[in-house]
């Protein structure tokens, strides 16, 4: 179990570095690849994934793929609790160890850049907000992420790293443009939290409601949907 936990801190911790990191390098002043766009957002989160899980094997990094797995019997139940803390604490310590990396960047940025992007460095958050939309759109992506993941490992095991790179790549593209495609509590609130403590100026609201509601519970419906669809339409676990 201490094993598992550690890989999962570990492994959360890394895809939030890279994930976090490149909206720095994208949002920030003077970085080297400032105003680089979407496309490299997207694809350096894609491939940061496709990393950990060469690293780190079949780690879930996200409590909505442990609920998923518990369902589905791939896990004991009294592993999800303890995941899902591991995760998200993997998430703050992520982005606290980018903001140390970007802290020159984040002061030279102070007063220039709109203090609700540098908040959208760490969380998602949709451009245009109607939450029950917003909610259907995490819910129906994390059922496509999740159901998709189980079916690659599930048919080419040994290839899942790349493929799950190139999921969350298709994915972010045909499916992050409204709210930024969390699909994972770790993901959103570990960062969200981080940005809530680190010792930022001039912060805009960290908007808890939306991301304790949206992304904080909308993986959670999407994981039981794909646990049914691939149990009893798949019929593979």
């Amino acid at each position: 179990m201490v094993n598992h936990l550690l890989a999962e801190f570990m492994g959360t911790a890394l895809m939030i570095i890279f994930g976090v990191g490149v909206h720095c390098d994208e949002v920030l002043k003077k970085t080297k690849y400032a105003g680089s766009g979407h496309l490299f957002a997207i694809t350096t989160w894609a491939f940061g994934i496709s990393v950990v899980l060469f690293i780190f094997g079949g780690v879930c990094i996200n409590p909505a793929m442990a609920l998923t797995q518990a369902i589905l019997g791939m896990i004991p139940w009294n592993y999800f609790i303890p995941y899902t803390i591991a995760e998200v604490l993997g998430g703050v310590v992520g982005a606290v160890i980018v903001y140390i990396m970007y802290a020159d960047h984040f002061k030279e940025s102070e007063g220039s850049i709109d203090p609700i992007a540098i908040r959208n460095i760490f969380s998602t958050n949709p451009n245009l907000r109607n939450l029950p939309r917003n909610y259907f759109v995490e819910t129906f992506a994390t059922f496509v992420f999740l159901t998709s993941i189980l079916a690659i490992v599930h048919g080419y095991d040994s290839m899942s790293p790349v493929a799950v790179g190139l999921l969350v790549w298709a994915i972010g593209m045909g499916l992050g443009g409204t709210t930024g495609f969390a699909m994972n509590q770790a993901r959103d609130l570990g960062p969200r939290l981080a940005f809530q403590l680190l010792p930022i100026k001039n912060k805009a609201n960290n908007d808890w409601q939306y991301g304790l509601i949206v992304p904080g519970t909308a993986p959670f419906v999407g994981s039981i949907l794909a646990a049914a669809f691939v149990r009893f339409y798949l019929h593979i676990y």
